[in-house]
């Protein structure tokens, strides 16, 4: 499958890039440093599989550069964030990136997908959004109002923007994400369950290229956790 990682260049992006390729898929990997992220990768860190990968430089907020990428493609994985400190982020509002950047990359990429005809989207959110609030305690409460709150607020827009597409889409809803390594799968639940509150960048990149090709979760939002 020909597939677009929009936000493919660092982090839990660049995880899901690392499984596709692994997973046999060719995958374009687009950010706005994309070729620099690729470049310096020797042999033992560029991504390795039956599949290959192919960087694009591009904003997720220009609507012609993400036209272009999405061209040719079968389906669309949006890993879309913001890096920088998310104190700076919420209370300075000081980022290196759109402070909106989930909701409206997506809405361009939404936009790219429909007038190409591509519809298998999947989108990675934040678990906590909608009735998954319910399971969270007092400390995952007030962390994401006071510390991650404006990053919160976006999500949930993007969120908005996915399920009225009118694409083939499905929402990824890991909970808190780490570097660290695990060879055990992740948990996937329908019903907002999830096991504990901390899950790797690889778990997430495993569930994102399961649900890839699994319509069974079409229309489905994904809690995504680990032991």
């Amino acid at each position: 499958m020909d597939v677009l990682v929009v936000g493919g260049t660092r982090g839990t992006g660049l995880a899901v890039v690392r499984e596709l390729v692994a997973d046999g898929h060719t995958v374009t990997a687009f950010g706005r440093t994309a070729t620099a992220a690729f470049a310096g990768q020797d042999d033992a860190t560029r991504p390795a599989g039956a599949g290959s990968v192919r960087p694009v430089d591009g904003d997720a907020l220009d609507p012609d550069a993400v036209a272009a990428a999405v061209a040719g493609q079968d389906a669309v994985v949006v890993m879309l964030g913001i890096s920088d400190n998310p104190l700076a982020v919420h209370w300075l509002r000081r980022a290196t990136t759109a402070l909106d950047v989930r909701s409206a990359g997506t809405a361009v990429v939404v936009d790219a997908m429909r007038r190409q005809g591509v519809r298998r989207l999947v989108v990675q959110t934040t678990y906590g959004l909608g009735d998954s609030w319910a399971n969270l305690g007092l400390g995952w409460r007030l962390t994401f109002r006071w510390v991650i709150g404006r990053q919160f607020v976006d999500s949930a827009a993007q969120e908005q923007v996915v399920r009225s597409s009118g694409l083939d889409w499905t929402l990824v809803r890991p909970v808190a994400l780490t570097d660290d390594t695990s060879d055990a799968p992740p948990t996937v639940a329908v019903d907002d369950a999830v096991v504990g509150m901390k899950v790797t960048r690889g778990q997430v990149a495993r569930a994102v290229s399961d649900a890839l090709e699994a319509s069974a979760t079409v229309g489905a939002t994904l809690s995504v956790s680990s032991r």
